[in-house]
């Protein structure tokens, strides 16, 4: 674990993240951290290991490991009603499911337990859910359906239904379901490393803060440099960045709160997580 050095963050790398990360590039902050790039599982496995000090992770990582980390206050990535990039994309209805099989996408930990509550819950249905990796063209080669988040969810948000493809947004579903906000993942930071670095775990969450309001500030020309190598236009990505939610205030709370509660009674986490941050 770093202690004196600079601190192992981590960063996902998805577009979702990129307003965070433009704003820590702006600031000059990233020359204050040892930062790591990677899909959020890796990223959620690497903290859980101790091999990050400080990052993003799947809100039911967190709800895993809560025991070992530390929330650290107002971030976030969710949204309040539809996120545009967690999606379940159908070929059937989904009462057709039943027996049927269901790719979930690798990368996901939070979005496919949201899916498999939802669909057995609202839907009543019990599909054949497997992994793979998250390529909407192969998963659907091999399923039925798919769960898939990311940059590659939100090109089927515009691509899938030209093709005959339901598109199910899963943060306007949890809206839907629960009246509440969805936060798909936190920042956290390590209970140890926040034990005997507290000055650095201050510095770093307001670098990211800070970041995340500049960036938020000036979606227009975040937008218009990221369509410069996306796929996506600039109106697009300003569309997107604007729809997902950063914050964790007391509403956000309440969702996660809800998820935890919802997960628990599945078996899915070992018990109801009450929300503990670091002392920032």
């Amino acid at each position: 674990m770093a202690t004196a050095s600079r601190p192992r963050v981590g960063h996902i790398q998805f577009l979702n993240c990129l307003p965070i990360y433009w704003g820590l590039v702006r600031s000059g902050a990233l020359l204050d951290v040892e930062l790591t790039k990677d899909t959020p599982d890796r990223l959620n496995d690497m903290l859980v290991a101790g091999e990050l000090d400080i990052g993003p992770i799947s809100l039911v990582e967190y709800l895993r490991n809560a025991d070992d980390l530390l929330l650290l206050p107002d971030l976030a990535v969710g949204s309040d009603g539809p996120v545009l990039s967690v999606n379940l994309v159908s070929q059937v209805p989904l009462a057709d499911l039943e027996g049927r099989r269901v790719a979930l996408g690798s990368t996901s930990r939070t979005s496919v337990l949201l899916a498999r509550m939802w669909l057995a819950e609202v839907h009543g249905v019990a599909p054949d859910y497997f992994a793979c990796p998250p390529d909407l063209t192969t998963m659907l080669l091999e399923a039925d359906a798919a769960v898939l988040i990311g940059d590659a969810a939100l090109r089927a948000t515009y691509d899938a239904p030209r093709h005959g493809l339901d598109v199910y947004d899963l943060g306007q579903v949890w809206r839907q379901w629960t009246g509440l906000p969805m936060v798909f993942a936190v920042w956290a930071v390590r209970r140890d490393y926040a034990e005997a670095n507290p000055g650095l775990v201050k510095d770093v969450h307001n670098a990211f803060v800070r970041s995340r309001d500049d960036a938020l500030a000036h979606v227009e020309e975040v937008a218009a440099q990221a369509a410069r190598w996306e796929v996506f236009d600039a109106a697009t990505l300003a569309t997107y960045f604007r729809t997902l939610d950063f914050s964790l205030g007391p509403r956000q709370l309440d969702g996660l709160v809800e998820f935890a509660r919802r997960c628990a009674a599945t078996g899915a986490v070992p018990a109801a997580v009450t929300p503990a941050f670091a002392a920032i």
